[in-house]
């Protein structure tokens, strides 16, 4: 009956407590006020069966419920429907520069690290849905995938797309994938810009070095946040092609020049991980994906219907029928 429904004063409610005290009452003054006749035989009256004697109970029955229904108007029943309107304040634009060189396709993170990645980036994209998001691939050499874009679908399509080839130059360009990455980002408005850049190597080709790129990420205010992918020792890792075009696999180093990358990341403001494992990956994107929030401002509208009405006139038509049985058929018996 009061699904949906609040009460505004609540307080009215002990007031209910008086009802079994009424009732009480009523009984004591009833039970006193009835005449008692003590004769020896009633075989000289005439004996009716009159309904109307034992309803007179009724006209307190409506007074209780008539008071009860008084009782709850006071407490101000009404329903509330809130409609929520949302306004993103603070946008952020974001840039991924993977690293897509050979070495990505190594199977300490299962299947691989290419393919560990772009399932974590891909839930990570998903879970920025007010913000703009481009990617950047980058070997020997560095490229933009995508624009920055509010579009998801267009960046996850992008991502999914992204697999080793051997158009790019191979080597590991990390200077040139953070430059081309900053040159997304350089000219955008938002209030945040952050570059995510990972790597699972040192920087052994590209004309830009990476601390010039990083000093350019500075100046134009672009936060990075830097990811060594890699476990730790030796990693099963492509080191020679095959005639039909597959790799061979053998256990190599593994090789992440650490020092460069936090070096980026404490410069501009960021912060350097390390994955070493597809668990490790996971936490490394929820971590970033809970630094940088995107404010939003929330606005509720409530829309108030009182109910307390229908329970006044429920207790008047209640009371004036009362009155009508009292002044008319209960007359002669109250």
């Amino acid at each position: 009956m009061f699904e949906g429904i609040e009460f505004l004063n609540k307080g009215f409610f002990w007031l209910l407590l008086l009802l079994p005290v009424a009732i009480l009452w009523y009984y004591f003054k009833n039970k006193h006020q009835t005449a008692e006749l003590k004769i020896s035989s009633l075989k000289g009256f005439k004996v009716t069966n009159s309904w109307l004697p034992k309803l007179k109970h009724l006209l307190f029955g409506l007074r209780l419920i008539a008071l009860t229904a008084l009782i709850i108007a006071m407490a101000r029943p009404r329903t509330v429907d809130v409609s929520t309107k949302t306004k993103t304040t603070r946008g952020i634009d974001i840039v991924m520069a993977i690293d897509v060189s050979a070495s990505m396709l190594a199977k300490d993170l299962k299947p691989n690290r290419l393919q560990a990645l772009k399932k974590v980036a891909a839930e990570f994209i998903k879970g920025r849905p007010n913000d703009r998001i481009g990617i950047v691939e980058y070997a020997g050499e560095s490229y933009t995938k995508t624009p920055i874009t509010s579009d998801k679908s267009i960046v996850l399509n992008s991502l999914n797309d992204i697999k080793y080839n051997t158009i790019i130059e191979g080597g590991t360009a990390i200077g040139m994938g953070l430059g081309t990455a900053v040159n997304r980002l350089k000219d955008s408005k938002a209030k945040s810009k952050v570059i995510i850049l990972l790597t699972d190597g040192v920087n052994n080709s590209g004309a830009m070095n990476p601390k010039i790129a990083s000093e350019l990420a500075v100046e134009f205010g672009i936060k990075t946040y830097t990811i060594g992918i890699g476990t730790n020792g030796m990693a099963l890792s492509p080191y020679a092609t095959k005639p039909n075009g597959q790799f061979h696999y053998q256990r190599v180093k593994v090789e992440i020049d650490e020092a460069l990358l936090k070096e980026i990341a404490q410069v501009t403001g960021g912060k350097y991980f390390r994955a070493t494992n597809n668990k490790k990956l996971e936490e490394i994107y929820d971590e970033i994906n809970k630094l940088e929030k995107t404010e939003i401002e929330e606005f509720k509208f409530y829309n108030y219907e009182e109910k307390f009405r229908w329970f006044v006139w429920v207790a008047g038509i209640l009371l004036l029928f009362e009155l009508l049985l009292r002044i008319t058929i209960f007359r002669s018996f109250v």
